[in-house]
């Protein structure tokens, strides 16, 4: 009998440890089991890269661009990332010939970028995360690094990767499928997204959003005692949803003063038309543009990373990651209810 009350009392034990370890491996996941895999140090060791002279200020086609992007690509393999599927590699090559314009400058073939995680729920829905990895190269024989514009929104991309594959590991992958979309030739005209929206890897019927990140590292002149706000543009013109969900995800996870002063359509700066979001919003697709307004050093050879503030870049990636995690996971795409106007 003693035997038999012993044996009972083990199998107890076991049992209840078993439903406890499944009721811990089942938890659903939640952005804050994850935002803080949005790392400062991280951010700052790949832009130290990224916006390096060896990197010659990326110009559209040249050996420094070329340069950056085999550095991105890495860094995509050792997080065990991948390109997307139905594509031969990591790059979506972008022809001389399509970024002709006029009498500028004749460019050289170049590429945008791609990495990709399957959803697990709804993979043929995607959420497209981009940034330019381009900027405008050397003048005069001074190199223009674009650690802001747009290496702060290019490490921004690849730390939000990284974040959603630490939940995949985990046994949280995303519901739908999420493309990190690195594009190129957007100082020369938004080129790299222009190719994308016309010649996309998957249905643009298929492309729930587009969340668009460029400069998101400093501080403009409008602010300066502060680096705790972002600039938001066009979350409005497409989805009402959109809009909310983003102002959600800052109230409950970010707490940032998003500022819509470049979102009014009689802004004369008219910004919403001058990131590579806009291609993706003329095909009626929801797009939103995270961006830290200008500064003293943009487009100039002073824009370097030891100007970067990176608590602010930390902070403005959180909540990009945020919103990409209620996109990618929710029960229903987000609606298109507006005109786009």
């Amino acid at each position: 009998m003693k035997n038999k009350i012993i044996f009972a009392f083990g199998l107890s034990f076991l049992l209840l440890g078993c439903t406890a370890q499944q009721s811990v491996s089942s938890k659903k996941a939640d952005v804050a089991d994850y935002i803080s895999n949005i790392e400062e140090s991280n951010l700052k060791r790949n832009l130290t890269v990224i916006a390096s002279d060896e990197m010659q200020g990326r110009n559209t086609g040249e050996s420094g661009q070329k340069k950056a992007g085999e550095y991105i690509i890495n860094e995509y393999k050792k997080l065990g990332i991948s390109y997307p599927k139905g594509a031969d590699g990591f790059y979506q090559k972008v022809p001389s010939e399509y970024m002709k314009r006029g009498f500028a400058p004749k460019l050289n073939d170049s590429e945008n970028i791609w990495a990709y995680i399957e959803g697990s729920e709804k993979p043929e829905e995607v959420l497209v995360i981009s940034a330019h990895y381009d900027h405008v190269g050397m003048k005069n024989g001074e190199i223009y690094n674009g650690a802001d514009d747009d290496g702060s929104g290019t490490v921004g991309v690849m730390e939000i990767a990284k974040a959603f594959m630490k939940a995949k590991k985990d046994g949280h992958g995303p519901k739908r499928s999420i493309l990190f979309l690195h594009v190129t030739g957007e100082e020369h005209g938004l080129h790299g997204s222009r190719y994308y929206s016309d010649n996309p890897l998957f249905p643009i019927k298929n492309t729930i959003a587009n969340i668009n990140i460029d400069m998101i590292g400093r501080r403009d002149n409008l602010n300066p005692n502060d680096n705790n706000y972002i600039y938001v543009i066009g979350s409005d013109r497409l989805s009402s949803e959109l809009h909310t969900l983003n102002e959600e995800a800052n109230k409950k996870y970010v707490n940032l003063r998003l500022d819509y002063k470049y979102n009014d359509r009689n802004d004369p700066e008219q910004i919403y038309y001058r990131s590579d979001h806009y291609n993706f919003a003329k095909k009626g697709i929801p797009a939103i543009f995270f961006f830290n307004g200008i500064h003293d050093d943009y487009h100039k050879p002073t824009d370097e990373v030891d100007k970067i503030e990176f608590d602010a870049l930390t902070k403005r990636a959180k909540l990009a990651f945020a919103l990409a995690w209620e996109l990618a996971n929710r029960d229903q795409r987000i609606v298109v209810d507006k005109d786009g106007k």
